[in-house]
């Protein structure tokens, strides 16, 4: 099963990155996912389930250990075929 994880973290700040929204993507980009798009006003990230699970297990912890107050994100379920 694919997985596709789309997230943003709170506070924002528009004059410089957060620390949560820099580890957040962080993170994210060293899951072993595929598909990673990372950006000021959200986040996109596909790959396997187990891999996708697990880089969201800690971008929360991580994230939260940064400063983030608020962490929205949605989790789909993607055709092996793309969508």
């Amino acid at each position: 099963m694919r997985l596709r994880v789309e997230f943003t973290t709170e506070p924002f700040d528009l004059d410089e990155a957060p620390a949560h929204a820099v580890v957040a993507r962080e993170v994210i980009r060293a899951a072993d996912l595929d598909a990673v798009d990372v950006g000021p006003f959200g986040n996109t990230a596909e790959g396997r389930a187990d891999a996708v699970l697990a880089a969201v297990d800690a971008l929360l912890r991580d994230s939260l250990g940064a400063g983030a107050t608020r962490i929205s994100l949605q989790l789909n379920v993607v055709a092996e075929g793309g969508e």
